[in-house]
């Protein structure tokens, strides 16, 4: 597993606030959130960015996709959330391990940037 702070929390030489764990993915609340509910859902395969996705990675994303739907589900985010994957340095990606931030809590504007 490549080193990011990502692979540490797996590994559990980081805490973090996690909220949900299976065999395939982790999710925890980001340390400097940017709305009042915001978790992140990595899966525990090191995949560092969307656009390095490939074909055989289909069953991973769209368990990520439910995951987060069930974790934005059990915080409570019943008015609606956003789920984000940032990609890439234009993307605004400053860890390269792939995660969906799940945010709500308070109406969302958009455009968001």
């Amino acid at each position: 597993m490549s080193d990011t702070i990502f692979a540490k929390i797996i590994r559990r030489e980081i805490p973090a606030n996690i909220v949900y764990e299976d065999d395939l993915c982790l999710a925890f609340t980001d340390v400097n959130p940017a709305a009042p509910t915001h978790i992140l859902v990595i899966p525990k395969q090191p995949i560092p960015q969307l656009s390095q996705a490939k074909p055989e990675d289909h069953r991973l994303l769209g368990h990520l996709l439910i995951k987060a739907k069930e974790v934005a589900e059990q915080a409570g985010l019943t008015n609606g959330y956003r789920v984000v994957i940032n990609n890439g340095e234009d993307g605004g990606q400053t860890v390269y391990h792939l995660h969906l931030h799940i945010l709500g809590g308070r109406p969302l504007a958009w455009p968001p940037g």
